[in-house]
């Protein structure tokens, strides 16, 4: 069985997978890792598989060592870390690869075995990140953009009034409430962003029926209702570490 870990800045993802897809997944808070909580976690979740195998990307370089260690000493191998050099049969096109978030590699690599090329990753996340892979097939870079709780957050941060709400669905264009009115300008905003971006990307690329993956957090509220999504994934990050941990096997 495979082990993998997505780290991110607020939470990592761990998986498990066999070769061929990812099983399960639990989610706890990236911050554990500094504190030494997540071991613990990590080993109650993983401790009823046999774990012979293990990859991980990480946005969080101080906490990259901290699961490679793990992973060797609780299962006595070497995790496979995820970056530019090693994702599979994803060629990249980019003037600075090492500067690309692993994280967004392992979508790339998994929206493309899926569904092929042209495709696009739309990662609801910390940030929102658009990952674009062309119709050859390569990795040609994308675009960030704020998350939806950083730029709530930002608003209770910066304002005297605005409180700090929870991003939960909401119907109608019209708040009848400070939280209301936050959350219309969040969610129906948001799909704004997303389905300007899409079409966007879909001239610049001069693929009509581009398909269009939603991965993250907040993928299914803000992404499931929109006609231009194709498919909202959760585990996509993590199907993109099984197949680059499978692909290592093979050289």
């Amino acid at each position: 069985m495979l082990a993998l870990f997505d780290i991110g800045n607020t939470h990592t993802h761990i998986g498990i997978s066999t070769g061929k897809r990812v099983l399960s997944q639990k989610e706890i808070p990236t911050r554990d890792w500094i504190s030494g909580e997540a071991p613990r976690k990590a080993r109650i979740y993983l401790q009823k598989y046999k774990v012979d195998g293990a990859a991980f990307c990480s946005v969080v370089p101080d906490v990259s060592p901290r699961v490679a260690g793990f992973v060797s000493s609780n299962y006595g191998i070497t995790a496979r870390e995820l970056n530019w050099k090693n994702c599979g049969d994803l060629a990249i096109d980019y003037p600075k690869p090492d500067s690309i978030g692993p994280d967004r590699l392992a979508n790339s690599l998994a929206a493309k075995r899926s569904f092929g090329a042209p495709v696009v990753v739309v990662d609801f996340g910390t940030a929102v990140t658009f990952d674009v892979v062309d119709s050859r097939g390569m990795y040609v870079g994308g675009i960030i953009a704020p998350g939806i709780s950083a730029m709530t957050d930002y608003l209770h941060e910066k304002t005297a009034l605005l409180p700090r709400i929870k991003i939960r669905p909401i119907r109608g264009a019209i708040g009848k409430s400070t939280e209301s009115a936050m959350l219309i300008g969040a969610i129906h905003g948001y799909r704004g962003l997303v389905r300007e971006l899409i079409g966007q990307l879909q001239r610049e690329l001069k693929s009509p029926r581009l398909p269009v993956l939603a991965t993250g957090g907040f993928a299914r509220l803000i992404a499931g209702s929109l006609p231009e999504i194709t498919a909202v994934v959760p585990r996509l990050t993590l199907e993109g570490l099984r197949i680059s941990w499978v692909d290592g096997q093979k050289k």
